[in-house]
């Protein structure tokens, strides 16, 4: 063997960190998967309440994780990484038991809230121990272990989820998050290494973050609910113009803070700024066919949340065998091409369910293969876009920078459950069901086409190579609910 001679003892160490801080990845990754298949049995808990009110039990996390990721990293650098872990884990832990214990739709939601913040506190800091416990030459591996283990608890959580949902009820998606969060606290209090803050004298712009927040908030409640109150309702008009006022003051702060929300200055990079837009207008599409499939399954097919969840499955199982190989693609051959074939590949899936889906179920001649397909494309972009956002970036900011697209990520999403409101509102019977959802899955793969326009601003160069190690988030929720 050649290199330094690692201590039997220091390799235990590393691979205790390893093992939770994965934990603490896993858990916030399995708990989105499992969530989206419970929609429909919290629609039946709550039937009461509009599709736009449950469908802030995703919108609200989305909201929060976003407007905090990046100031939770600059608060694990300032105030220590393994401090902001714990009370990440302890915020996202006791979220999900006020999910599971909610008697109502708001104190739901506002679980769901707690959990947003829990894990944007808690994957940066995770991710800063563990590049802290690893040298630099199996930081790398480390890092797409740590990645990979999240992508496990998104394939796998579909089916894991919908067996313990049918077992157990919606309740136990959340109170699952109990015993794992005990688990990695008392391992982490063992093996975690203590670190130094680095003692920057300027907070984060925390007043930024309350702004950001109620800006996006507002623009969601416009959109989603501008098709029930009417689009020229005062209230409709209000929340836009509200969130228009808050969203240029949040700019303001930002270009002035000495540690804004968001770091304008990136954007100067072309590369950066071309992906970050693409990933939002990408992941608004995203979004809404994921939303809408779990929706459509239990809604129109009349599946159980069990069969659902299976058929969901095989989905992100092909992003999940595809996403290696494409980032070394376009090592290789570029970001542009690679992009540019995901993004038309995803809109063909799209294309398939609008104009191959009908009333009747027809799950493998017709289903598996659009399924099959929109997997390809999401394996060949959202990894490549992620690479694609840092790669002319200083690799100091390279953190920074995947905390920034991940963000336009989760606002694109939060966006794109927005949208899917809208266009499922006014279905009524299957036949009308059927035509919503056809527009819905065309809305899906005109954003696909929108986001293969803006890559093509990307200039026609191969990247270096390796890819830069970014930072994996929590996948996208995968359900919507029935009114």
């Amino acid at each position: 063997m050649t290199g330094p001679t690692v201590e039997p003892s220091l390799s235990a160490d590393r691979r205790a960190v390893f093992a939770v801080t994965a934990l603490g990845a896993f858990m916030a990754s399995l708990d989105l998967s499992i969530v989206n298949v419970a929609f429909p049995a919290l629609a039946r808990s709550f039937p009461t309440a509009p599709r736009a009110g449950l469908a802030w039990v995703i919108t609200a996390y989305a909201i929060v994780y976003a407007a905090l990721l990046v100031t939770a990293g600059r608060t694990a650098d300032r105030l220590g990484r393994r401090k902001v872990f714990f009370i990440g884990l302890g915020v996202f832990t006791t979220g999900s038991a006020l999910c599971g214990l909610a008697p109502s739709l708001a104190l739901l939601v506002a679980g769901r809230v707690g959990q947003g913040a829990g894990a944007a506190l808690l994957l940066p800091a995770s991710l800063g121990l563990l590049l802290e416990a690893y040298p630099g030459e199996s930081r790398s591996q480390a890092v797409a272990l740590w990645g990979g283990v999240g992508a496990l608890a998104v394939a796998t959580g579909p089916s894991l989820g919908a067996a313990l949902i049918t077992a157990a009820g919606w309740r136990s998606a959340f109170f699952v998050n109990l015993p794992v969060g005990l688990v990695a606290w008392a391992v982490g209090r063992r093996v975690l290494p203590a670190d130094e803050p680095s003692g920057r004298p300027a907070p984060p712009d925390y007043p930024g973050v309350l702004l950001v927040t109620a800006s996006l908030a507002g623009l969601v409640l416009a959109v989603s609910e501008g098709s029930d109150w009417g689009w020229t309702d005062p209230r409709i008009l209000g929340a836009a113009l509200g969130a228009l006022a808050l969203g240029a003051v949040f700019i303001r702060r930002c270009l002035r803070h000495a540690e804004p929300v968001l770091d304008l200055s990136l954007f100067r990079h072309r590369s950066f700024s071309v992906a970050n837009a693409a990933t939002l207008v990408y992941a608004m599409g995203f979004f809404a066919m994921l939303l809408g499939n779990i929706l459509f399954l239990t809604g129109v097919w009349h599946y159980s949340i069990l069969r659902a969840g299976l058929a969901v499955t095989p989905g992100p199982l092909v992003v999940a065998v595809v996403s290696g190989p494409a980032g070394r693609v376009a090592s290789r051959r570029g970001f542009r091409p690679v992009l540019l074939a995901g993004f038309a590949v995803f809109a063909a899936g799209l294309s398939w369910y609008a104009t191959q889906i009908g009333l009747r179920p027809e799950y493998l001649a017709r289903w598996l293969p659009a399924t099959l397909i929109t997997g390809l494309g999401i394996g060949l972009t959202f990894p490549v876009l992620s690479a694609t956002a840092v790669a002319s970036l200083h690799a100091s900011r390279f953190a920074v920078g995947s905390a920034v697209n991940q963000t336009s990520r989760q606002v694109g999403g939060a966006l794109g459950v927005a949208v899917l409101v809208a266009i499922l509102a006014s279905s009524t019977g299957p036949a009308s069901a059927l035509q919503h959802f056809r527009h819905l899955w065309t809305y899906a793969a005109a954003m696909a086409a929108l986001a293969g326009g803006i890559t093509f601003l990307l200039r026609p160069l191969r990247s270096p190579a390796p890819l830069p190690v970014v930072v994996p988030a929590p996948a996208a929720p995968a359900a919507a609910v029935p009114r």
